[in-house]
């Protein structure tokens, strides 16, 4: 069983720049490093959807075109902990942002929604 804990969010002016975070842990020895991860998110209303995958040594990693070149994910296998980098955020990213863990899943599969444990979430929301 892996358990996942998001954190980081809060309340950004438009424009502005904000870190999440998920941190990764089992009580069955399972290995960080042996899941692709992925950061998701739902806003108000709306389905959850992929934001950004990464393999397991972070080499790859892929965005959905609303924030390429504004969002960055990233991981630290030595630390267990997943990152979201996000900037130039608009009202538009506001959201409940969830991180999802894929079994030696692959940043295809991440993004089309295939995951094995999904995170609590963290709210996110950018003012005009």
């Amino acid at each position: 069983q892996v358990n996942l804990v998001e954190s980081g969010g809060g309340l950004v002016p438009a424009g502005g720049s904000l870190r999440v975070y998920c941190a990764f842990s089992t009580f069955s020895g399972g290995i960080f490093s042996n899941y692709g991860m992925g950061w998701f998110r739902q806003a108000p209303g709306k389905e959850r959807t992929a934001v950004a995958a990464i393999n397991w040594n972070g080499v790859m990693t892929t965005y959905t075109g609303s924030v390429r070149g504004r969002f960055t994910i990233s991981r630290d296998n030595a630390k267990n902990i997943l990152y979201l980098q996000m900037d130039d955020l608009k009202p538009e990213d506001t959201a409940v942002y969830y991180c999802g863990a894929k079994h030696r899943g692959a940043i295809t599969e991440i993004m089309a929604g295939s995951i094995d444990y999904w995170g609590q979430g963290t709210q996110v929301t950018i003012s005009p």
